[in-house]
């Protein structure tokens, strides 16, 4: 089915640049902004100055506060809220939902509570059958993509003739969409790279360089693999796009998120401190560090660096701390 309407619901960096995106490859886009004044300047500048400064709105591209009028007619619905709150967002709009319209999560993380993952959410949430609900992963950080930077992604779903009709709608000169059946290991892979990134900028931020930082994404590799084969991901997922290639991507841009938040604590700013300077953002990886430690203590999965990001941002632990707590484990093979 040709995909020619798509709502985007939510107006922050990646939700705009997605949008941009998809716009730029032909279909009609309607932007849900909580705010109406963010949707009037988008639908009367063209611009996102409070998110993508700078960066002119191709003309297919409007904006609206009301769900109703984005989601009216759409053939793809694009949820790009915070992880942890897709469930309350998508519970207030999800009579809203055309019947079929393919469902596109760009959130990354894991539910705090629950411990499903953002698919998961939206199939019990709107009550739609997993081959409706498609997830986008890769090195895709939002203001090199703004500005038409080439990139590639994966879009997942477990049917593989909609995840073909939307990776047609998204299709451009500078983004280069790639298909895939596995859904649970590209959001294992998306959720997990937050976290490791916030280990890589507390590295970063203690001064240590490129060996360290080479060691921390590989073996933050190691256990987010780990955890997707005990969740029946397909192990090849992590050595591509939504695996390795996100994973560097978040790991190594001073444009990421997570990685700046994580270079603060390193430097032994609070996280009262950081959050501060990230104009009262809290990235990702903070919540997501701990409900990636409960889901991999149910299975029994191994993931010392998870688990010391997460004593890092809730438990008192100084950075100092975990780089020894890590350096002093026991010793093992490396496929352990």
């Amino acid at each position: 089915m040709a995909i020619e309407r798509v709502a985007v619901l939510g107006s922050g960096s990646w939700g705009t640049a997605f949008a941009k995106v998809i716009a730029d490859s032909g279909p009609e886009v309607v932007m849900w902004a909580r705010r109406q004044e963010v949707a009037s300047e988008i639908t009367e500048t063209r611009v996102n100055s409070g998110y993508l400064p700078g960066i002119p709105l191709p003309a297919n591209l409007a904006a609206t506060s009301d769900p109703a009028k984005a989601l009216d007619g759409a053939d793809a619905v694009v949820l790009a809220v915070p992880s942890q709150t897709l469930r309350a967002n998508l519970s207030a709009w999800k009579d809203l939902l055309p019947p079929d319209a393919t469902l596109v999560s760009l959130s990354k993380g894991v539910e705090l509570g629950t411990l499903k993952r953002m698919s998961e959410v939206i199939r019990e949430v709107a009550g739609v059958d997993e081959s409706q609900v498609a997830v986008v992963s890769g090195p895709n950080l939002a203001k090199e993509i703004a500005v038409g930077q080439p990139t590639a992604t994966v879009i997942a779903c477990t049917d593989h003739d909609r995840a073909v009709d939307l990776q047609h709608a998204c299709s451009n000169s500078y983004f280069r969409p790639y298909t895939n059946t596995d859904v649970v290991g590209c959001e294992l892979g998306g959720a997990c790279k937050n976290v490791i990134a916030l280990a890589c900028g507390m590295a970063a931020g203690m001064g240590y360089g490129d060996n360290t930082m080479a060691s921390i994404i590989t073996r933050g590799l190691a256990e987010t693999a780990r955890l997707g084969a005990a969740l029946g991901a397909d192990p090849l997922t992590f050595a591509g796009l939504a695996g390795l290639g996100d994973l560097v991507a978040t790991c190594a841009s001073p444009l990421s998120r997570n990685r700046s938040f994580g270079e603060r604590l390193g430097r032994g700013e609070t996280l009262a401190q950081a959050q501060e300077a990230a104009h009262g953002q809290v990235a990702e990886g903070v919540k997501s560090c701990s409900s990636i430690r409960e889901l991999a203590a149910a299975h029994g999965v191994d993931m010392p660096i998870t688990e010391g990001v997460h004593q890092v941002c809730h438990d008192g632990l100084s950075v100092r701390e975990l780089g020894a707590a890590l350096l002093g484990r026991d010793r093992k093979h490396e496929r352990q």
